[in-house]
């Protein structure tokens, strides 16, 4: 079903409402959208009972923060009250205030380019998130200090959707983001993993990676990788910092979440061994203490069993020639001679 033909079947239900946030985004982009977002000016109790009087069965598990929703045409959508969060007491934990006016609840979200609405096929764009889209830059919506200390995921996101859309940050943003990066820890860490996994998909990995560098977010999510930052290696194998060939590997592997992650952490031990000889630097059984390290980096980042095991493998064996990093591996080096 397309947007319109979706927007046409919750409007039959809920009147006024809008198409907003992502999904406006990616039908602006010609980008398919299964995900779609609505919002409305109704309060979440006349949301219930429009939702009723037209005889279908609300759901109301997300009824406290303004959302119902329902089946339109065999889809289950949700339908939100306008409303701004405020974060007291400098949490996480936000009391959710109702709103009837729709700029205030396009402002308090996170980026121009996911702060826009639509209602029917008429585009309504407050804060330049079009114009972001059409210059491929994400940019917070007002002021980014603002927006991380809301919520600090934001930072991650900014990086996630740079690898997914192709975009960049734009500086004002990315200065926020390394002022704040400290705050990343105030997250759980599965929200953590459920960006990750979707930035290291994304056609732009390499530089949402430099990015998650650049603005010291990794140093507080994965500070075994931060470690390889500007680290020289020394090799004949190497014309590149140990960091610069890891995001190099995880770009030349296969676009699935398990191998970029084996891809990820395929060298992480190497500061922990090098040892040097009088031309060059070696690093002895990295592989096998990598396959530590993830152990341990599996239970911090509260990984499954099933993902532990497939990347501890991956680093266990990438030196083989069976490897299904073998070959990003070596593409990532100046000799096709490995290590």
């Amino acid at each position: 079903m397309e947007a319109l033909e979706v927007y046409k079947a919750v409007a039959e239900v809920v009147d006024p409402v809008y198409l907003v946030g992502g999904s406006v985004r990616d039908v602006l982009m010609g980008r398919a959208c299964n995900d779609f977002d609505f919002t409305t000016p109704l309060v979440p109790d006349r949301i219930e009972a429009a939702v009723r009087e037209a005889g279908r069965r609300p759901y109301l598990i997300g009824k406290k923060y303004g959302t119902v929703g329902f089946k339109a045409d065999g889809r289950l959508v949700e339908v939100t009250t306008f409303r701004s969060e405020v974060y007291p007491d400098d949490t996480r934990k936000p009391n959710v205030v109702f709103l009837d006016d729709l700029a205030a609840d396009l402002s308090r979200r996170d980026f121009t380019i996911n702060a826009i609405a639509m209602q029917g096929d008429q585009v309504i764009d407050l804060f330049g998130g079009r114009a972001d889209i059409e210059a491929r830059v994400i940019r917070a919506v007002g002021n980014p200090r603002e927006r991380f200390k809301e919520d600090p995921l934001r930072m991650l996101r900014a990086a996630r959707f740079a690898s997914q859309l192709g975009f960049s940050v734009e500086p004002a943003t990315t200065s926020a983001m390394e002022r704040y990066a400290h705050r990343i820890l105030h997250v759980a860490r599965e929200r953590w993993m459920a960006e990750l996994d979707k930035l290291l998909v994304g056609d732009s990995v390499a530089y949402a990676l430099e990015l998650l560098a650049a603005t010291r977010l990794l140093r507080f999510m994965l500070p075994e990788l931060e470690l390889q930052v500007g680290y020289e290696q020394n090799s004949p194998y190497h014309d590149r910092t140990l960091y610069e060939h890891t995001v190099g590997v995880v770009a030349a592997t296969q676009p699935d979440v398990t191998l970029r992650w084996g891809a990820l952490l395929h060298d992480v031990a190497k500061p922990f061994v090098r040892a040097e000889k009088p031309d060059r630097s070696t690093y002895v059984k990295h592989d096998l203490l990598g396959v530590e390290l993830v152990e341990r980096m599996a239970l911090y980042l509260k990984w499954s069993k099933r993902r532990r095991e497939d990347v501890r493998e991956l680093v266990r064996d990438h030196l083989l020639e069976t490897s299904p990093l073998r070959e990003a591996d070596a593409a990532a080096k100046p000799s096709p001679n490995a290590e």
